[in-house]
């Protein structure tokens, strides 16, 4: 049989780190790239919708930071996903790709929130302790899932976690309906 030489493709694309761009040109890049995105994102709500982009935008920002309860909703957001990245970042950096932290907080608060209905006349600082090691173990049981799938099967950890958010996020919502229900 023959050997034949591969030939080496240069890729279409070539992206490269930057170490030595002064940090006035770092910052207009990042501006370019946002405002590059929004004049897309526009184009697309104009092809899409035939709406206005700029009330589309305005809407956003009104929703968002309209009145002092929604600054203070959108700050609760933007703390509790910053708190998940946060979590993930130990996974990333060892190449484990969780993408499905999202469905870790779902099962967390489910553990939780069952223990502090099943501990419901009981409070105390042991009382929330024992709801948040519960939440962290619901979030890391979910977790392991994945794993124990990835290591027994080979299966994709990226579309695993993926997966089980949906899964997450259906057991809440009969969880919510059915054993967690407020009997009255």
């Amino acid at each position: 049989m023959k050997a034949e030489a591969k030939q080496h493709r240069e890729p279409f694309l070539r992206i490269a780190k930057r170490d030595g761009l002064v940090w006035w040109k770092a910052w207009l890049i990042r501006i370019a790239a946002v405002a590059a995105a929004l004049l897309v994102c526009a184009g697309l709500i104009v092809l899409i919708t035939d709406y206005n982009p700029v009330q589309i935008y305005a809407a956003m920002i009104e929703g968002s930071f309209g009145s002092s309860r929604k600054i203070w909703i959108t700050l609760q957001k933007t703390a509790m996903l910053l708190c998940i990245a946060l979590a993930v970042t130990p996974a990333f950096k060892m190449r484990f790709w969780n993408i499905g932290a999202e469905g870790q907080l779902v099962a967390g608060a489910i553990a939780g929130g069952a223990v502090a209905l099943m501990c419901n006349d009981t409070t105390g600082s042991w009382f929330v302790v024992l709801v948040m090691l519960a939440s962290a173990l619901g979030g890391a049981l979910w977790g392991a899932i994945t794993a124990l799938l990835r290591h027994k099967f080979h299966a994709n950890e990226i579309l695993v976690s993926l997966m089980l958010v949906y899964v997450a996020q259906f057991l809440l919502s009969w969880a919510v309906q059915g054993p967690l229900r407020d009997p009255d």
